[in-house]
C-alpha cells in the first residue's frame, strides 16, 4: 500500500478498539477468507486488500505493537522500527500459506506441475463513430504465448523422455523457511531444479528450450458489434495466452476506443449535432441539410424556431448494442445566426420589418423566467 496513508487497523478489521485477541483473530480470518482468490479471481485489488488486512492483524495481535499504535498511531510504529515486514514472500499465495497453511487454496499463481490456465491478454483498437454504428471486423496482431508446435507442450525433443524431478519428488514445490510478521514460517516455493514444473526433460526441446510454450505474433480479426460505446470491452474466450501442462488458454479482452467525430456527439444511443440557421430562415422556416451517420439528410426547421431549440429526427441515432434493430434519435440543436454586418439596403429592410412587428408576432411559448428556470435545471 505504498504511497497511501495507512488506514486505522481497527477500521480495516471492523473491530472495536477494546476488542480482545479472540475477536481480532476471528475478524481477520473472516476477512481473509472473503479476500481469498477463489472468490476474488477477477478483483485486481484483492492482493492489496489482503496485505492491508494482514498489516492490521500484525499490529493488533501483538500487545506491544498495539499499545504503541494506540498511543502514537502509525508514526509511532515507523519511528520505533516496527513497521510491517513481508520480506521473503514472493506472492499473495505465500501470505495465505503463512496465515492458514498450504491447504487454504490457490488462485493467485501457485506452484507445481499440474495443468494451469493461461494468462489473459489485453489489447486496444481504435475505430470511427460510423464503424461503431455499423459494426466492423478489425484485424489485430499481438504477442501471445502459444503451445510449442515442435514438442506439443511437453518441453522435450520429440522421441526423448521426460523424467520426474528428484529434488521435489515431481511436485514442483519445495518447502522453505521464510520470515513473516510472526517470525519464521514454512512456505511453498517453486523447485529450483525443475523451475516448478515437477519434471525434467532428458533433452530439452530446441524450439522452446524445454518450456513447452513459445512467444510469437498472433493475427486474428475482432468482430466489433454495432452500437458499441467508447471504453467498452469485448471478451474472446480462449483466445488469450496458452495454458501450462494441458491447461486451458486464457481469454482475450479487446478495449474499444471510438475516436471523436467532428460533427456528431454521442449521448447514449442518441446523436447530437448543431445546425447553423440564418435568422431569416429561422423566422420563415426551411428544410436544411445536416450531417447524419448515413450522410446528409434534410431537416425541417419550423417557422419561428428560436436559438437553442432542438429538432429531433427519429431513428437516426446509434443502434442499441443488444437490440440493433432499435436506434436512438438525432438531436439537432439550432444555432440562429444573427448578421454582424449589413449593407444599407439590408438595414432598411430589417428596420421596416422591426417597425411592423407586433407583440402577437413575438409571442413566446414560455415566459422568460420559465426559460431561465429550464436552462438552470428548475432552480427557483
Amino acid at each position: 500500500m505504498a504511497g497511501t496513508i495507512p488506514r486505522d487497523p481497527y477500521e480495516v478489521l471492523g473491530v472495536p478498539r477494546d476488542a480482545d485477541e479472540t475477536t481480532i483473530k476471528k475478524a481477520f480470518r473472516k476477512l481473509a477468507r472473503e479476500l481469498h482468490p477463489d472468490v476474488n479471481a477477477h478483483d485486481p485489488q484483492a492482493e492489496d486488500k489482503f496485505k492491508e488486512a494482514a498489516e492490521a492483524y500484525e499490529i493488533l495481535s501483538n500487545p506491544e505493537r498495539r499499545e504503541i499504535y494506540d498511543r502514537h498511531g502509525h508514526e509511532g510504529l515507523r519511528s520505533g522500527g516496527m513497521g510491517p515486514n513481508f520480506e521473503g514472500f514472493g506472492s499473495i499465495s505465500d501470505l495465505f500459506e503463512a496465515f492458514f497453511g498450504a491447504g487454504f487454496g490457490g488462485g493467485f499463481g501457485g506452484h507445481g506441475g499440474g495443468p494451469a490456465q493461461g494468462d489473459d491478454a489485453i489489447l486496444a483498437v481504435d475505430i470511427e463513430l460510423r464503424d461503431a454504428a455499423a459494426g466492423i471486423r478489425v484485424p489485430v496482431t499481438f504477442e501471445a504465448v502459444d503451445v510449442c508446435s515442435r514438442c506439443t507442450g511437453e518441453g522435450a525433443e520429440p522421441g526423448t523422455a521426460v523424467r520426474s524431478c528428484e529434488r521435489c519428488g515431481g511436485s514442483g514445490v519445495l518447502q522453505v523457511v521464510a520470515r513473516s510478521p510472526f517470525g519464521q514460517v514454512m512456505r511453498n516455493a517453486a523447485c529450483d531444479a525443475c523451475r516448478g514444473e515437477g519434471r525434467i526433460p532428458e533433452q530439452p526441446c530446441s524450439a522452446c528450450e524445454g518450456r513447452g510454450r513459445v512467444v510469437g505474433a498472433r493475427n486474428l480479426e475482432v468482430e466489433v458489434p454495432a452500437g458499441i460505446a467508447d471504453g467498452q470491452r469485448i471478451r474472446l474466450a480462449g483466445s488469450g495466452h496458452a495454458g501450462e501442462h494441458g491447461g486451458p488458454p486464457g481469454d482475450l479482452y479487446v478495449q474499444v476506443h471510438v475516436r471523436p467525430d467532428e460533427q456528431l456527439i454521442r449521448d447514449g444511443d442518441d446523436l447530437v449535432t448543431v445546425l447553423d440557421v440564418p435568422a431569416p430562415l429561422a423566422a420563415l422556416g426551411a428544410d436544411l441539410p445536416v450531417t447524419a451517420l448515413g450522410g446528409e439528410l434534410d431537416v425541417h426547421v419550423p417557422t419561428g424556431t428560436q436559438p437553442g431549440e432542438v429538432v429531433v429526427v427519429k431513428g437516426e441515432g446509434m443502434p442499441h448494442l443488444r437490440r440493433p434493430e432499435r436506434r436512438g434519435d438525432l438531436r439537432v440543436f439550432v444555432n440562429v445566426l444573427i448578421p454582424r454586418r449589413l449593407r444599407p439596403e439590408q438595414r432598411d429592410l430589417l428596420g421596416t420589418l422591426a417597425a411592423s412587428l407586433t407583440p402577437e408576432n413575438l409571442a413566446a411559448p414560455e415566459t422568460m423566467t420559465g426559460k431561465l428556470r429550464r436552462l438552470l435545471g428548475g432552480r427557483r
